[in-house]
C-alpha cells in the first residue's frame, strides 16, 4: 500500500508540474501573439511610410531634373508625347 501511495504522490507531483508548465507556456504564447500582432501592425505602418517617402523622392528627383527653362520645356514635350501615346493606346483598346 505504501508503494502505491508513493507512486500516486509522484504522479500527482509530476502532474502539478506539468499543469504549471502549461500555464506558463500559455502565458508566453499569449504575450508572443500580442507582440506578433504589434510587429505586423508596425510593419504595415513602415511599408506605408516607405511608400510615401519613395514617392516624395521620385517627385524630388523629377523636380531636380527640370532645373532650368530648357529642361522644363523638354520635359513638357516628353510628357505631351507620352500623353499622346497613352491616348492612342486607349483608342486602340476601345476599338
Amino acid at each position: 500500500m505504501s508503494d502505491t501511495s508513493v507512486l500516486l504522490s509522484g504522479i500527482e507531483y509530476k502532474l502539478r508540474k506539468l499543469i504549471a508548465a502549461n500555464v506558463r507556456l500559455r502565458t508566453l504564447v499569449d504575450s508572443q501573439e500580442k507582440e506578433l500582432l504589434r510587429l505586423r501592425q508596425e510593419n504595415v505602418r513602415l511599408k506605408e511610410e516607405n511608400s510615401i517617402l519613395t514617392e516624395k523622392i521620385e517627385i524630388k528627383t523629377i523636380a531636380d531634373t527640370f532645373s532650368n527653362k530648357s529642361e522644363i520645356e523638354e520635359g513638357r514635350k516628353r510628357i505631351q508625347a507620352l500623353m499622346q501615346s497613352i491616348e492612342q493606346s486607349i483608342a486602340l483598346i476601345n476599338k
